[in-house]
């Protein structure tokens, strides 16, 4: 165990900064995608440089990342079935979440990018289905809900982001089981972390600039992800 933890801990940072968005910045035209519209690694940037094909591409490796260092984790730290803990105490919950959490951090600081990554929407996707399906289900449903009535990603992203932390106390309570206090004190970070690294969208937003999805390139100031 002691030399797992910083195992899954490092796995998780380096699953996370896997640079999707780089890459398919270098190998479709040759740029930095970091020097193309808001400097972003993420999917919707590259939806807004290079077209929705290898913007799914990169959505998906990206909410994979989160997916896969939260399944790490799990599996060499959760206890098994049948021991005393029963496979939810507090101590392994804690480390899963922080590898989740490495993830998120790997995308945002990737050590191969200088330490300019994305804004891990779809790596705290990913990390959510890992950790609670059906709250990552359910934060991805308040994000395409107000993607469809507003086409702005930032806001659709921030208000997923805000009803995460409501939703994972809400799946707890409904389901009779006991809180699981990592994964809440997960939700707030990830929570604040998200609408942290959007607060230049949010000032957009209340100035009425930020972009919608379908505008045209030379009207774009900015994107997320």
């Amino acid at each position: 165990m002691t030399l797992t933890i910083p195992f899954v801990l490092l796995a998780g940072y380096l699953l996370g900064s896997i640079p999707a968005g780089y890459l398919a910045g270098r190998w479709l035209q040759g740029v930095d995608i970091r020097t193309l519209g808001s400097g972003s690694t993420g999917a919707t940037n590259v939806l807004r440089q290079f077209g929705k094909g290898p913007a799914l591409v990169v959505f998906l490796v990206d909410v994979l990342k989160g997916t896969a260092a939260v399944l790490l984790a799990k599996a060499l730290l959760e206890p098994l079935p049948g021991t005393a803990t029963g496979g939810a105490d507090w101590l392994s919950d804690s480390w899963v979440v922080t590898a989740g959490l490495a993830a998120l951090a790997g995308h945002i600081w990737p050590v191969w990018l200088g330490w300019r990554g994305g804004k891990a929407v779809a790596t705290a996707l990913g990390m959510l289905l890992g950790l609670t399906w059906p709250v990552g289900l359910a934060c991805f449903g308040v994000f395409l809900t107000v993607l469809s009535a507003s086409r702005i990603v930032s806001l659709s992203s921030v208000v997923a982001a805000i009803s995460l932390p409501l939703l994972m106390l809400g799946w707890f309570h409904d389901h009779g089981m006991g809180l699981r206090w990592p994964y809440l004190v997960m939700a707030l970070l990830t929570s604040t972390l998200v609408i942290w690294r959007h607060r230049s969208n949010l000032q957009r937003l209340l100035a009425g600039t930020e972009p919608k999805l379908g505008q045209k390139k030379t009207q774009q100031t900015s994107a997320e992800s």
